[in-house]
């Protein structure tokens, strides 16, 4: 039945113009079919052109069981939903109903949205606030779903979506007045009644993590269980098998006081105090933990006088809230909860301060404006064992990048998982003819003096000669900028930076324009197609090893060691050979795309390990000279541009 939905005159090619068998798209079809039937567990890695959502979708939709499929991200989870989806329930004639499930902060909260209304009329109200706000009331009052990503009145990372969405502390939950239109409720209620949901690994762990109240299950029990980008399930487990409390939940706890006090309790002027208090004694702290952009180990920040007094000063601030709101428990839904919530976050503040427990990472994060504190679980394989114990049914796990040269252990030891069958399959793209990798000569050595300057030098006619098209992916945001300032200062060309303006915006602008460079870090290294000719140069300014003194990577490290393991061959090795190969996998995305990658980190040639990376890469031919390079891309401009 799989072969034929597969062949030619089958379903796929009926539905699909020009639709070609792949016979490692049919044998992962096969494999996923198998594991419904035996409800078993099963780790595919396929590479870039596979197929593989079709290979998935395929067996989970003949198979009438209810299914979750959970993908890395929004973007990736709106695609499946919303192109392919649609495109295999027509082709294979299945009427099961299929839903899409977010997180609660992608949905509009309308009592909050009412609550902001009557609070933007006040005597601080900023103009521009006033017209998102009515804005989003308009988009509300004709929209089904809530959902704030089908509001086009409103930029993705607007300031005005924490203040008009729900948080599972600020939720009033069935003590809401509007509960009954809630769009959360709702879209869980249309969850449970599907075939099929599409959900996002955060929020499919975090309901894991927490059964949410108020709401019951919040991902419905399903038979079929499958992970598309499932290597990045083991470090989103850990965040959520782990606690957390953030400057961001004692601001927003602040607002929702002032909230109450100016719509519900006018005579209780000690509840600004309150929110004053609060606000202030966070952004003390924020101050105190030093530099944005940073992850330290809070262990030993801790230890530090000034830190420790910031910390007893918020502990202050929120014994005085719980003291305040006490008073004016019984008054306003706002302020009952915000009791409730002060509670909680002094709760975790507790448990983030109890540094004396073992077998967790203790560490902060900074962002201009913003902390966060989290203790992380340096393993979770026992946790996500548990769990697939207590759902049973067939689990799958599908990425391009799973196995580190060909081994599946530390995906799969890292989740506790015992599958019944394991492999990859083959990209079927022809890199013998379509890429080149360069490692150029005279590199110099990663992390030296001036190594910004010496690759700009390098790479910059390379660039220019190519007219762009290229994206430099750095290991770290300072190279990412150091790089993006002075290739600014040598090209002709536009530059374009990530964290200038929205990720999809970026993205665009580089399509669009056709021959810039792009200088990214994390963000861009997976989860990105761009296909054809706009694309055909991705350079790499180092191998992705996380940086030693990151407080996660050191607390598993010592977990192998204390284990009698190798922390390098175990841990620092094999994240970052997953990491190289979904940047690798930025370049060809197509039978017809061609292009060159540029690795500029000597050590792939002069360690022993380099060879560990090499050989979990596609076979492309490899060269040192950047000649050789700039003749094949030459080549490839002259073919396009005949085209």
């Amino acid at each position: 039945m799989i072969t034929k939905t597969f062949s030619q005159d089958g379903a796929l090619g009926k539905a699909i113009p020009g639709f070609q068998p792949r016979q490692a798209q049919l044998d992962m079809a096969d494999a996923v079919y198998k594991a419904i039937q035996e409800q078993s567990q099963l780790v595919i890695e396929a590479g870039t052109g596979t197929g593989k959502t079709f290979a998935y979708l395929v067996p989970a939709l003949m198979s009438g069981k209810k299914t979750i499929i959970s993908t890395g991200s929004k973007n990736l989870q709106e695609q499946l939903f919303h192109r392919d989806l649609p495109l295999m329930t027509a082709a294979l004639g299945f009427y099961g109903q299929v839903a899409l499930l977010k997180g609660r902060a992608n949905y509009l909260c309308t009592e909050r949205l009412g609550r902001q209304m009557i609070e933007s009329h006040g005597t601080h109200t900023d103009p521009a606030l006033l017209s998102q706000l009515v804005k989003v009331r308009t988009w509300a009052s004709e929209s089904k779903s809530g959902d704030l990503g089908e509001c086009d009145a409103i930029a993705e990372d607007s300031p005005v979506i924490p203040t008009i969405t729900s948080t599972n502390d600020n939720c009033l939950g069935k003590d809401c007045p509007t509960y009954s239109e809630c769009f959360v409720l709702k879209a869980r209620k249309k969850a449970l009644d599907a075939d099929v949901v599409v959900v996002n690994h955060h929020l499919f762990l975090a309901d894991l993590a927490i059964k949410e109240t108020g709401f019951g299950e919040l991902i419905p029990e399903a038979d079929v269980f499958i992970f598309d980008e499932a290597h990045q399930i083991p470090d989103i487990a850990s965040q959520y098998f782990g606690q957390s409390v953030s400057s961001r939940q004692i601001q927003e706890l602040a607002k929702d006081i002032e909230i109450g006090y100016r719509t519900e309790a006018k005579d209780m002027r000690q509840l600004q105090k309150v929110a004053d208090k609060l606000v202030q004694s966070a952004m003390d702290l924020r101050i105190c933990l030093g530099e944005p952009g940073f992850r330290g180990n809070w262990r030993e920040a801790i230890k530090s006088p000034n830190i420790a007094r910031e910390i007893e000063r918020v502990r202050e601030s929120l014994d005085f809230a719980i003291e305040v709101l006490k008073i004016a428990l019984g008054r306003s839904q706002i302020l009952d909860v915000a009791f409730e919530r002060a509670h909680t976050i002094k709760g975790r503040i507790e448990r983030v301060c109890d540094v004396s427990i073992t077998g967790y990472s203790y560490w902060f994060d900074t962002t201009p404006r913003h902390f966060s504190l989290h203790i992380t679980p340096l393993s979770v394989a026992d946790k996500f064992h548990e769990q697939i114990e207590l759902k049973q049914g067939t689990w799958i796990f599908t990425s391009a990048t799973l196995a580190v040269n060909d081994d599946f252990g530390h995906f799969t030891s890292r989740l506790g998982l015992k599958p019944s069958a394991q492999f990859s399959l083959p990209s079927p793209f022809d890199y013998q003819t379509q890429a080149r990798l360069c490692v150029p000569r005279y590199l110099p050595e990663p992390n030296s003096v001036g190594l910004a300057d010496k690759l700009v030098s390098m790479l910059a006619p390379v660039i220019e000669q190519n007219q762009g098209r290229c994206f430099f992916l750095c290991t770290s945001h300072s190279m990412m900028r150091e790089l993006g300032e002075k290739f600014r200062e040598v090209l002709s060309l536009p530059v374009l930076m990530q964290g200038e303006t929205s990720k999809q915006k970026t993205l665009a602008e580089f399509m669009e324009l056709g021959n810039a460079l792009l200088v990214a870090t994390g963000a861009f290294w997976e989860g990105i197609d761009v296909r054809g000719d706009t694309l055909s140069c991705v350079i790499i300014d180092k191998l992705p090893f996380t940086a030693p003194d990151d407080p996660l990577l050191k607390a598993r490290i010592e977990d192998c060691r204390l284990k009698g393991g190798d922390p390098f061959a175990q841990v620092q090795l094999p994240d970052a050979v997953i990491t190289l190969k979904q940047g690798v996998g930025r370049l060809i995305r197509d039978k017809k795309d061609k292009g060159a990658l540029i690795i500029c980190d000597n050590r792939l040639v002069t360690r022993d390990y380099g060879g560990v990376f090499l050989a979990s890469l596609p076979s492309i031919p490899r060269t040192r000279d950047l000649g050789v390079v700039e003749d094949f891309l030459q080549q490839i401009s002259e073919t396009n541009n005949q085209d």
